[in-house]
Formats: structure tokens, C-alpha cells, sequence
């Protein structure tokens, strides 16, 4: 599971899939493959989550790396080339960011 920290040293990047419905599902699957037989294997890696929105129209993936390389290295294999070009079949876009955490909030008390 991701651990959100302010002193984060390593690269966060945030990418939203624009789809249907009809197919949000099957892009949450793609993307799990992708994780379990990929991209969770590259150096550099070290956590993810997957989001779906309640309309179904927007996933959201956020991952951590250990630096930008490490996942523009990913991102270069060509096993990965071929899962975007399968992913990008199932969504209308999808553009992923890079962030660096400025600030985490946490409940009173917890």
C-alpha cells in the first residue's frame, strides 16, 4: 500500500484513465495484469493503488517509485508498450503526472 509522507524522496505519479462504463471494469483488470506481472517486478517499484469513480467513467492509478528514471524505464520496456497500447484501447486518454507531496493530513488523535 502506498505510505503517503511529506519527506518522500522518491517519485509519485499520478495517471487518470478517462472511460465508459461499459469498460471500466476491463481496464481495472488490464491494469491489475499489469501490476501483478509487470510493473510491480521493475526496479525501482515500490507501491500502487487503484481507484474507480462511483460513475465509472474515471480510474485513477497512483504509484511510487523510487525515481523518475525507474519509471520512465518502465514505461520503456516493451512488454509495457504493448499493455498501454492494449490499455489505451479501453479508455478514451489517459495522462499520467508527476507529483511530489507537499503536504499529508491525518485525522486529530490517529
Amino acid at each position: 500500500m502506498p505510505q503517503i509522507v511529506k519527506d518522500f524522496q522518491g517519485q509519485t505519479v499520478i495517471t487518470t484513465f478517462e472511460t465508459t462504463p461499459a469498460m471500466a471494469f476491463d481496464l481495472v483488470e488490464a491494469l491489475e495484469e499489469a501490476y501483478r506481472d509487470c510493473i510491480s517486478r521493475q526496479p525501482g517499484f515500490l507501491a500502487a493503488g487503484l481507484h474507480m469513480n462511483d460513475a465509472r467513467t474515471r480510474v485513477c492509478n497512483y504509484s511510487q517509485w523510487q525515481s523518475r528514471a525507474d519509471y520512465q524505464a518502465m514505461l520503456r520496456t516493451p512488454e509495457m508498450r504493448e499493455r498501454n497500447r492494449r490499455i489505451n484501447e479501453l479508455c478514451r486518454g489517459f495522462e499520467p503526472v508527476m507529483y511530489e507531496v507537499t503536504g499529508v493530513f491525518r485525522a486529530q488523535g490517529a
